[in-house]
């Protein structure tokens, strides 16, 4: 059986607050315990039980390692790839078996998380929880107001309707045109699609935040370990659900 640590010190691991106020948090009734309120005294199994604050899981166990890596074009968004090409797991400097948490298209660049956390990653890329990707689209033409209204209302696609949650013209020069839309959905290729579908092709597409989370400080193939505020920033952007 696993050594078990009370509750303040396994609060405290996951990197939020000092141990002082995790006792806090536990007296306050914030902290549940496989889904029944804690209390002092408690000691908990990192690698089988779950502690939530407020409502919201806490990164526990120790081997559970997420980056933010910024994915070139021509890298896939897989841990393998039959064809040899290189995948974002090739870019990560880990000894964990780790995975891409959702999907970038292979033509496309910017932010991804790769992850050995099944519930933040669950958490991320399952679009009930409402986690949002930041999309900026270099595209041919200007997009009338009529049109990125239409990409909030829904357009049409072979595979059913969608809908960005905000669309906004950042800037235009000539014939060319800075798009930003803020997705929950993640479909192939479906940014690109909706562009499309109210007339405008794009040249290039960069995610720029997954949820709270951006850094422009990360080039082309640069990635960082998540530190627990950030997972924890992610886990509150999926709510409860």
């Amino acid at each position: 059986m696993a050594e078990r640590a009370r509750i303040q010190k396994a609060i405290a691991h996951a990197g939020l607050m000092s141990r002082r106020k995790a006792e806090e948090a536990v007296a306050a009734g914030r902290v549940r315990l496989d889904g029944r309120p804690a209390v002092l005294g408690d000691r908990v199994d990192v690698d089988a039980q779950t502690l939530t604050l407020d409502g919201v899981p806490l990164p526990l166990n120790p081997g559970l390692e997420t980056h933010l890596l910024y994915k070139p074009v021509g890298v896939i968004s897989s841990a393998a790839d039959p064809g040899s090409r290189p995948t974002v797991v090739d870019l990560i400097d880990s000894d964990k078996r780790l995975y891409p948490v959702g999907r970038l298209d292979a033509d496309s660049e910017g932010l991804i998380l790769v992850s050995n956390d099944g519930e933040l990653a669950n958490r991320v890329a399952h679009p009930r929880h409402g986690i949002t990707r930041t999309y900026l689209a270099r595209v041919g033409g200007r997009p009338s107001a009529r049109g990125l209204r239409a990409l909030t209302e829904g357009v049409e696609l072979e595979d059913g309707p969608a809908r960005a949650s905000a669309a906004r013209l950042v800037a235009a020069h000539d014939d060319r045109s800075l798009v930003e839309l803020v997705m929950v959905e993640g479909r192939n290729r479906q940014v690109r699609r909706m562009m499309a579908a109210i007339g405008h092709e794009v040249g290039a597409l960069v995610r720029t935040a997954i949820g709270p989370l951006t850094d422009r400080r990360l080039r082309a193939g640069e990635s960082r370990v998540l530190a627990p505020s950030d997972v924890r920033r992610l886990m509150e952007a999926g709510g409860r659900r």
